[in-house]
């Protein structure tokens, strides 16, 4: 068969006319073909692959040194014919079963290095910062202290005088049977105080916070700014992640001491109308029975809550590939991760205060 003339783009339905016509296995000659290019070369690929499947074989003559070129590059870059899909086991063996498990456990173990040589990455960098403060950027941390920490004052607040409510009441609907209302004061303080103020209010922060870390350097990675930064010789740890790390490390605890006070003021206010505290008696019992070591070890418990947010959220930023659900899947991924990791640290603080007494 034949072909002449130009096989470009702007007659290409004509040409796949006739090639569609054409028997499968025809010795396609492009002697009198003037000019070729990427499209007519996919439809000649496209001729000879159809022949393949129906296994028959189409070869072309009489084509140009660039015109063999081109053909040979297009036809590199055509997909892999998809063949039938294999039908769906319904039993699984118990080698199924082993397979599937060491491949989840390597898995989980790659993501386990993965981090730890992240936050190794981070650890390097912030020192190299500390020796070369000049490098560091004041104006990125200023920023994402405002909008990781600044912006998260109403809501934290809100949930601390809530949580302050909810123990108040629930508290003296059980110690009112023992006419011992008054040590509500005492459960309030110690609850808010030592533990539910900074745990709420990191997990606040990491739904609120690592979740926008995630979406903003994720978003970075799709549109190849983060690859710009390293072309340019820039450091895309020393620029996005430590002012983001910094940022909650310095804002977390001030974020924790205004929900526990909020706390505070919940659980007195209820105290008040329902079980008749006055604010004075309320104040009175807080200083005598509460010691500043519970506000303390509360607070103690941010700076590594604020470390594990932010290396989280950042760390699955970078983990985005070019697409917008690989950004979706990570940015719901580093929510979950962070709250996960922050109540097990917070667990295994209340382990290490109770042992050693604090």
């Amino acid at each position: 068969m034949a072909l002449a003339g130009p096989i470009t783009l702007a007659n290409l339905p004509d040409t796949r006319t006739r090639l569609d016509a054409a028997p499968r296995g025809a010795v396609l000659d492009l002697s009198a073909v003037t000019a070729l290019d990427t499209a007519g070369a996919w439809l000649v690929a496209r001729y000879r692959e159809n022949a393949r499947d129906n296994g028959q074989t189409a070869t072309v003559t009489g084509a140009s040194a660039a015109q063999t070129l081109l053909l040979e590059t297009v036809e590199a870059a055509m997909p892999p014919a998809r063949g039938r899909p294999s039908p769906r086991r319904l039993h699984h063996s118990a080698t199924d079963l082993l397979a599937e498990l060491g491949t989840a456990v390597s898995g989980l173990a790659g993501g386990f290095a993965n981090a730890f040589g992240f936050l190794g990455l981070v650890v390097m960098r912030l020192a190299w910062t500390i020796l070369h403060p000049s490098r560091f950027r004041v104006t990125a941390l200023v920023h994402h202290m405002h909008q990781a920490g600044l912006n998260a004052v109403p809501i934290v607040a809100l949930m601390g005088f809530l949580i302050g409510i909810v123990l108040a009441f629930q508290g003296a609907s059980q110690l009112r049977q023992f006419g011992a209302e008054v040590f509500v004061v005492d459960l309030i303080a110690i609850s808010i105080l030592r533990e539910l103020g900074i745990l709420l209010t990191a997990i606040i922060v990491a739904g609120r916070s690592a979740s926008a870390f995630t979406a903003s350097i994720g978003a970075m990675k799709m549109r190849e700014e983060i690859d710009a930064m390293r072309v340019l010789g820039l450091d895309p740890i020393e620029l996005l992640v430590l002012p983001r790390v910094l940022a909650l490390v310095i804002l977390l605890p001030v974020l924790g001491f205004i929900a526990n006070m909020a706390g505070l003021i919940g659980g007195g206010l209820m105290a008040w109308t329902q079980l008749g505290i006055s604010p004075g008696m309320f104040r009175t019992q807080l200083l005598n029975n509460t010691d500043v070591s519970h506000l303390l070890i509360g607070l103690s418990k941010a700076p590594v809550f604020a470390v594990i947010i932010g290396l989280v959220g950042c760390h699955q930023g970078m983990q985005v590939e070019g697409n917008s659900e690989s950004l979706g899947y990570q940015t719901s991924r580093s929510v979950v991760v962070a709250i996960f990791l922050v109540i097990v640290v917070d667990a295994l603080f209340s382990i290490f205060f109770a042992t050693w007494g604090i």
